[in-house]
């Protein structure tokens, strides 16, 4: 029987707020996944930030049931300060950094082995290069290219896409996590940006995207957050450094 009270092997990550239709189901089904691909020793770490519903309680008696489930706790809505709570908070050697209604474990098999090449410290899931997949609506789509093209035109952004699923080298991303100003929804844009800038080895991999349920933030609400939390990006980057 796995010893999960071991440092772990793989840390996953997963944001969550108002989960309460999927989240059990998803884990669940994950766990399962996960055991019968034989993967090295896991921890899984529900980043809870302010639902509002039963959330917390179903996380909870998730982590009740498996030992290798912890969760965490941030009082407001805000995916990109749990996700780098949860980050912070992870023990394995590799972490990865996924979402509630994706789930992919074709990503994690597709990324550790990346990961085999020395070279190669931080594995980007793209939805936007030459062989990827994404089946989310066409305004989700276009708000992910108009991101990217802004990340490309403001800061200098190389790659295709930096929003979603990541896998790296904890130990030597964790300095970059610790450097990051910027949260909410811009968190992961930041990480990826920083590390590129960084000297990591960052490499792109094509995924396939098809959510399970619509974003638990509406548009409506997200677009402002973006075009502020972008325009604290630039500044953060290109005059804090």
């Amino acid at each position: 029987m796995e010893d999960f009270a071991s440092t772990p092997s793989i840390s996953i990550v997963i944001p969550v707020y108002n989960e309460e239709a999927i989240l059990r189901s998803a884990i669940i089904d994950l766990v399962d996944r996960l055991d019968a691909c034989a993967l090295s020793s896991y921890e899984i770490i529900l980043a809870e930030n302010g639902s509002t519903d039963r959330t917390s309680e179903i996380g909870l008696s998730l982590s009740e049931r498996f030992p290798q489930i912890s969760c965490r706790h941030t009082p407001e809505p805000n995916y990109g300060r749990a996700l780098r709570d949860g980050i912070l908070h992870s023990r394995g050697e590799i972490v990865i950094c996924d979402e509630i209604d994706l789930c992919d474990t074709t990503f994690y098999r597709d990324a550790l082995s990346t990961l085999r090449d020395d070279s190669v410290d931080f594995v980007v899931g793209s939805k936007a290069m030459v062989g990827a997949l994404d089946q989310r609506p066409i305004y989700r789509r276009a708000g992910t290219r108009v991101i990217n093209d802004l990340l490309r035109l403001t800061l200098g952004f190389r790659g295709t896409d930096t929003h979603g699923l990541k896998a790296f080298r904890r130990l030597r991303t964790l300095p970059i996590v610790r450097r990051c100003l910027i949260d909410r929804d811009l968190f992961a844009s930041e990480l990826v940006i920083r590390a590129e800038r960084g000297g990591l080895g960052v490499r792109e991999i094509p995924v396939r995207i098809l959510e399970k349920r619509p974003p638990s933030i509406g548009l409506a609400k997200r677009v402002p957050n973006v075009v502020k939390n972008l325009a604290k990006l630039v500044i953060a980057i290109r005059i804090k450094g």
